[in-house]
């Protein structure tokens, strides 16, 4: 039932009697706690592309942090905040990358494992589904 209806965590009271369910959590996902809304971030254009001098990497070399829930990601705490991370950005665990907001309520996506921002996969502000992949984290 929890996942028909994409819930991580619920908490129900009947009186004295208090029950709490909480949803195993994908290992490539993060961890949740609560806190607010954030800005829009531009990026700049690019003028031309670049011709990398060593063959790319593929995304099996990085670590994709997931969506636990659904919900719109933001990439900072509120408008006049600067982002949590930026690509190149050195992460530790624990550390925040991003907000999840769902039905009012934000919750704080943390790294597991440290390592260095290679990717953002979505767009401040943007929808996302439960496991989409929002950020490709190199480890280290």
């Amino acid at each position: 039932m929890m996942v028909d209806n994409d819930l991580v965590e619920i908490s129900l009271r009947d009186g004295d009697t208090q029950v709490n369910l909480k949803r195993p959590m994908d290992p490539a996902a993060v961890s949740l706690p609560v806190v607010g809304p954030m800005a829009v971030a531009s990026v700049p254009a690019q003028s031309a592309p670049v011709v990398p001098a060593v063959p790319p990497e593929s995304d099996e070399d990085f670590v994709k942090v997931k969506s636990p829930m659904v919900g719109t990601f933001y990439n900072a705490a509120d408008p006049e905040s600067p982002p949590f991370v930026q690509v190149g950005s050195r992460v530790s665990p624990g550390s925040i990358l991003c907000l999840l907001e769902a039905m009012k309520t934000f919750s704080e996506i943390k790294a597991e494992i440290a390592g260095t921002i290679e990717r953002i996969l979505v767009k401040n502000s943007q929808p996302v589904e439960f496991g989409q992949p929002l950020f490709l984290l190199r480890p280290g």
